[in-house]
């Protein structure tokens, strides 16, 4: 048996500790503490539940499941967040239009077919100030149309998925309920959260001709690596997605000119680099510039 990974297991403690204050006292206090606060913890347990469905900080893949059970972001399930996560781990269909479940690439047939309102929308999307705006809804809106067509499909799996996420929703409602901070708010932090981790995501993967020099290294060791549990050395989690993310910035230092030979050189000093190159300016293009692959 494997011992618990304890800064994972401290990190747990200390999110659900910060949840609980943002929604009691700092929603007495002042609501938009709370909100800011909410959505700052909301993003971290995204981050820790990104940990448990890689087998962290247990050895057991039900006890990971039960430590970020409750569903703080409302609207993701966990076990539909694995699945999908699992699959996008596939590293040959990294940023498929397909067969990538977390890519923003669209076949250029399918990209030219779209009405100009919509084209407009994704291309703003493609900037990071319209990731923070309206990336949560697209994202959504993508996700949960796929999954709707697959329960009406028969799809038992994904049904039970949502199932398990309104057990998982209703105590978190119920605190809600009961706490000083109003639903509304909460729904705001949810967002707000959700808007948190598009930074992380915005340039996570490019369209590369080599599967290996898709994924990103992104040298940042601030708030926001904290936040997304070291996930900004993106190239590094794909190549050992079993490496806790406390190790990450370790074994990328002991072995950094690999690294970035493995992927060709997509790396940023940090995300301020990114906010600067990328806020109001689109990173590629929405249609896959490298479809179809030969």
């Amino acid at each position: 048996m494997r011992r618990p990974e304890w800064p994972t297991v401290a990190l747990l403690i200390a999110t659900y500790a910060l949840w609980a204050l943002a929604t009691t006292w700092a929603a007495a206090l002042w609501l938009p503490l709370s909100v800011v606060l909410a959505a700052l913890a909301i993003a971290q347990h995204s981050s820790l539940s990104h940990e448990a469905l890689h087998g962290h900080p247990f050895a057991d893949a039900r006890a990971n499941a039960a430590a970020i059970w409750p569903a703080l972001g409302l609207w993701v399930p966990y076990y539909r967040f694995r699945d999908t996560h699992l699959a996008h781990h596939r590293d040959a269909l990294l940023t498929d239009p397909y067969d990538d479940p977390e890519s923003n690439y669209l076949d250029p047939v399918v990209w030219a077919r779209l009405p100009p309102v919509l084209k407009a929308a994704l291309r703003f999307n493609n900037t990071l100030l319209g990731r923070l705006i309206i990336g949560p809804v697209i994202g959504m809106a993508v996700f949960l149309h796929a999954d709707w067509r697959a329960i009406r499909a028969g799809d038992a799996g994904i049904r039970r998925a949502w199932a398990l996420h309104g057990l998982a929703v209703l105590p978190v409602l119920a605190w809600i309920w009961a706490a000083p901070m109003p639903i509304w708010a909460y729904l705001v932090a949810t967002y707000g959260a959700m808007s948190l981790l598009k930074i992380r995501t915005f340039l996570e993967h490019r369209a590369h001709e080599r599967a290996r020099g898709r994924s990103v290294v992104i040298e940042d060791r601030g708030p926001l690596a904290l936040l997304f549990l070291n996930n900004n050395y993106h190239a590094v989690h794909h190549a050992h997605p079993q490496v806790p993310w406390y190790e990450l910035p370790r074994v990328y230092a002991r072995n950094r000119a690999h690294y970035l030979r493995r992927n060709d050189g997509y790396v940023y000093s940090g995300y301020g680099a990114i906010f600067r190159d990328y806020f109001l300016r689109a990173k590629d293009s929405v249609a896959h510039p490298l479809w179809p692959r030969p």
